[in-house]
């Protein structure tokens, strides 16, 4: 039995507000719900403990959605029926959930993205957005093109930092099993070769080795708590903040970082804007998507000045975040009234750019790898070396 959380209304006029029914399924909810003489205005799902049931969907998942249901309404299907076949058409079960209730509370006359809402967080604020657009409009094939090119190329975006990531993260690994067989395998056999007469180095090397042999949960520990310090502490508004600046005011780094979010900002700017949400939401929404609260919290400042009339260049200009070539385009872009077919382009520019600046930021790890490896591998020579000179010198 599942558990539904539900408003409805009776016959009289009276508002029942978050009570609960049990029932197999939502048709079996549905139905009791009927016998009951009652008009049901929201529902939702919970498990045995009471817990949301919430599936977000990922950016692959909404990208391919978005391309079925453009190209059904494209074809003429009525949007009720094109979420009947898109509910079928889900892998998951999860999905195929989501999307039912969609499916229901749309066939009961509620609006596409009212009923986005309804689903506790399934699908992203910036997607909602462009549906209530799309609907009222009438352009809500062309908004779902829109919304498939914009998550095509946020996959696409996300899968070259991850590609551009793996070799980094294979140097550290290995750099990590290294260290780990030297510890517990090599230095024991030459501590057991060496009197007492060792290098400072060699040393070091010993006595970390026999701390990790002896105690090697005290490091799992170790790294245990400061794995769970460091997202403690990132999740205090505050030290977020000063980290998300620090990222985008460091030496080099930072400049590489900003392109990247200039060009998601652009994008996400650009899909808003020109789907007829105001300036103000659009700006709200385009920063949020980052993922940067300082910028968040810059772009606060700039939605007070738009409403207080300011051009929205010089308003971001004031920030000191992005370029000024990006300010000097939205500027032109203003002036000529094509705002939109400016941003549009700027973005396709930016995203070249951040490609470029993904491959710089991890040209620059590659290196820091490579000098960490070396490190370690000139201690332990350092350590060893002189062992082996003394071993041989005593078999001669």
């Amino acid at each position: 039995m599942k558990t539904f959380i539900y408003t409805a209304t009776d016959v009289q006029g009276n508002t029942v507000k978050n009570a609960r029914m049990q029932a197999e399924d939502v048709n079996d909810f549905l139905d009791k719900i009927n016998e009951k003489g009652l008009f049901c205005s929201s529902y939702k799902e919970t498990n045995s403990k009471g817990d949301k049931n919430i599936y977000k969907f990922k950016t692959k998942e909404l990208s391919f959605n978005c391309r079925q249901l453009s190209a059904m309404i494209s074809s003429g299907l009525t949007l009720v029926k094109a979420l009947d076949i898109l509910y079928k058409e889900q892998p998951k079960e999860a999905t195929k959930r989501v999307f039912r209730e969609v499916y229901d509370e749309v066939q009961k006359g509620r609006s596409f993205s009212d009923a986005l809402k309804m689903q506790d967080g399934a699908f992203p604020d910036f997607f909602i957005s462009m549906i209530a657009a799309g609907e009222a409009s009438g352009q809500l094939d062309v908004i779902m093109k829109r919304l498939e090119d914009h998550y095509a190329k946020e996959g696409k975006l996300a899968n070259k930092i991850r590609g551009a990531l793996m070799y980094p993260i294979i140097l550290l690994v290995l750099l990590i099993a290294v260290i780990i067989v030297l510890a517990v395998m090599v230095f024991p056999v030459f501590r057991d070769m060496a009197g007492d007469d060792v290098n400072a180095i060699a040393k070091f090397l010993f006595a970390f080795s026999d701390s990790l042999i002896a105690h090697w949960y005290v490091y799992l520990l170790v790294i245990g708590i400061v794995i769970f310090v460091v997202n403690y502490l990132l999740k205090i508004e505050t030290v977020r903040l000063k980290w998300d600046k620090f990222l985008i005011k460091m030496p080099a780094v930072g400049k590489l970082l900003v392109k990247v979010y200039t060009g998601r900002f652009a994008r996400t700017l650009s899909s808003l804007y020109s789907s007829g949400i105001p300036m103000v939401e659009s700006l709200e929404r385009s920063s949020r998507i980052l993922g940067n609260t300082f910028i968040v919290k810059s772009f606060e400042t700039v939605v007070d000045e738009v409403k207080q009339g300011d051009q929205l260049s010089a308003a971001i200009q004031r920030t000191g975040i992005f370029e000024s070539m990006f300010c000097s385009i939205i500027y032109v872009g203003e002036e000529s009234g094509a705002l939109d077919s400016i941003l549009e382009k700027t973005s396709d520019f930016y995203e070249e750019e951040s490609d470029a600046a993904i491959g710089q930021l991890v040209g620059m790890i590659e290196p820091v790898m490579l000098i960490i490896m070396g490190v370690v591998i000139g201690l332990v020579l350092a350590g060893v070396f002189p062992l082996l000179y003394s071993g041989l010198d005593e078999v001669s």
